[in-house]
């Protein structure tokens, strides 16, 4: 960051010296002009030194924009009293009254201003002009260039804050955006617990029954060895997308429950069973005595599924009726699970406010519960659209990949 400051301010050191140097070039032609002005005498060696000496300090207006103007303002002030014609330099004391009121509080800008102007008059003075008219010059161009000066340093201020609030904004976004995830990932680990505490309680008890019938009972001890195999190999897959998705460990042991819809399940012991798909009716019930209208289907066979896979898509359904009673009420909800032969598809879709209702549903990127729901799907290999639809309404569509699983008795 410091060699891209130095080279920023060696970009406006540059810039000024380049105007420095146009500014005296084109002074140094005009006042070679045979137009300059009746009673001015030609500008000479001297006059042509003075000319640098006006506009030459501009190079450093950025960094001493007090002692560029006086030197700048002296000098013209000289120039003028020599005889040479005020216009040819008069734009390079204006340019350092600018500066000074760009870059300094207001009393140094309006005290610049009063010498422009006194400046002026005495230009006016020597040239014989009229008195109102050169009093009106010597109020409203430096007036002017004061004004310009000063709504430039608002105007910088306002986008440094801006940049300022700008730069905060992304960093409270990104930390809230962490948070949320940080949140959700401490839920799915409390879940994927209580699926491996499932997992290796089977396993325990089908070994302890396949030991004791080995010797009696061959057939029983072969079916509970399958069962331990088929156990424990799902409980190998959800550690693995557990340790994928997880890696960095909760700061602490407490998590937030599940909002919404999730309340009556976050008050559940830690070893109750958990809800799967098999619970949407309880689920739609209670949307029902919400006031949203809730209408269940199943397409395909259904079949036994993954606790984890069940699991996300109980959840992901929770979710988007919770958003549906929050943002979409009255509106009517259907849920439809769709069992195909390698993938679970879970579409949840309202129609949408009635019209002269207040603001429509959520959009697609805001919310913790939208971020939840892609980092269950993608725990399991799935992916969640959501967005909204083109006949109105919101719709959640949920795909996670699965497979026929085999269970023995």
């Amino acid at each position: 960051m410091r060699w891209i400051k130095r080279l920023i301010e060696g970009r406006d050191l540059w810039l000024d010296v380049t105007v420095a140097v146009a500014f005296t070039v084109v002074a140094v032609l005009l006042g070679r002009e045979p137009e300059r002005g009746a009673g001015w005498q030609a500008q000479d060696g001297v006059g042509v030194a003075l000319t640098c000496l006006v506009n030459a300090p501009l190079a450093f207006r950025r960094r001493a924009p007090l002692t560029v103007f006086l030197v700048s303002g002296a000098a013209w002030a000289l120039f003028i009293g020599l005889g040479y014609w005020p216009v040819v330099n008069s734009v390079g004391p204006f340019f350092a009254l600018y500066t000074v009121a760009a870059l300094r509080p207001l009393c140094p800008a309006v005290a610049c201003t009063v010498l422009v102007g006194v400046v002026w008059v005495f230009a006016g003075w020597r040239a014989g002009q009229a008195t109102p008219a050169v009093l009106a010059q010597a109020a409203v161009f430096p007036a002017v260039g004061c004004r310009a000066g000063v709504a430039a340093r608002i105007s910088a201020r306002r986008a440094d804050r801006l940049a300022e609030l700008t730069e905060q904004l992304r960093r409270e976004q990104r930390d809230r955006m962490r948070r949320a995830v940080a949140e959700e990932q401490r839920r799915i680990a409390r879940e994927l617990h209580d699926v491996v505490a499932h997992h290796m309680s089977v396993i325990n008890v089908q070994g302890g029954l396949a030991g004791y019938v080995f010797d009696s009972d061959p057939e029983t001890a072969r079916t509970a060895l399958r069962t331990i195999g088929e156990t424990s190999q799902e409980g190998l897959g959800e550690l693995r997308r557990m340790l994928t998705l997880l890696r960095t460990p909760p700061e602490d042991g407490a998590g937030a429950p599940a909002d919404g819809l999730g309340e009556a399940d976050a008050g559940a012991t830690p070893y109750a069973p958990m809800p799967g798909l098999s619970r949407l009716g309880e689920m739609a019930e209670r949307v029902r005595a919400a006031g949203v209208p809730v209408e269940l289907r199943t397409e395909g066979t259904p079949r036994p599924l993954a606790p984890g896979v069940d699991l996300c898509a109980y959840r992901v359904v929770q979710e988007a009726l919770t958003n549906v009673i929050k943002h979409a009420r009255p509106a009517a909800a259907t849920v439809v699970v769709a069992y195909g032969p390698r993938e679970l598809t879970v579409a949840v879709t309202d129609d949408g406010r009635p019209k002269g209702s207040l603001p429509a549903n959520v959009p697609s990127s805001s919310g913790h519960g939208l971020i939840g729901m892609r980092e269950r799907a993608r725990l399991y290999g799935g992916t969640v659209d959501v967005g909204p639809r083109a006949d109105g309404g919101f719709g959640v569509c949920l795909t996670l990949p699965t497979a026929v699983r085999t269970t023995g008795k």
